[in-house]
């Protein structure tokens, strides 16, 4: 928890800095961490498929939390 708590802090700080939403979206920094994670999680002897839909859903939520502060830091 201690660590979802400390990336949500960053998120919020980086929600209120991006230019537009799709900035915040950024779907090819997306696709970098999930290559990423799929070959951790291949090394660490883990499903990747597993790993990368736990990643996306996680990734999903702080982007919709980023968004909310974008848009309410950009008085949308």
């Amino acid at each position: 928890m201690e660590l979802i708590a400390q990336r949500q802090q960053w998120v919020v700080e980086a929600g209120t800095l991006k230019q537009d939403r799709q900035a915040v979206r950024a779907p090819d920094r997306v696709e970098k961490v999930i290559d990423k994670v799929r070959a951790l999680a291949d090394e660490a002897g883990a499903s990747p498929e597993v790993v990368e839909r736990t990643y996306r859903a996680m990734i999903a939520a702080f982007i919709d939390l980023e968004l909310t502060v974008h848009e309410g830091s950009r008085g949308v």
